[in-house]
């Protein structure tokens, strides 16, 4: 039942010229460099350090690794991370 949803959503975001990541409710993330990364979508905040940004998505997590990190904006659905990134992994549950 899942996977008819899920087709059927994105059968909806091509025919109805939606961006993906609205309808299907994908994290975008926008990175400039190692130094900014700006993500949008997730579901909340799970570990945060200086060195280590861990976000729970609707699919998995999003492990964000580094140094020198500051939480430059927190919202309910966004964040916006400064310092060295250095790794992005998307961890499937």
């Amino acid at each position: 039942m899942k996977r008819l949803a899920q087709n059927l959503k994105t059968w909806m975001s091509s025919k109805m010229d939606l961006p993906p990541d609205v309808l299907l409710e994908l994290p975008r993330i926008t990175m400039l460099g190692q130094l900014h990364i700006y993500i949008e979508n997730h579901r909340g905040l799970l570990v945060y350090s200086d060195k280590e940004l861990r976000l729970l998505m609707k699919q998995g997590q999003l492990l964000i690794k580094g140094k020198d990190f500051v939480l430059k904006t927190m919202l309910p659905e966004e964040i916006l991370l400064e310092g060295v990134i250095e790794h992005v992994y998307f961890i499937n549950e």
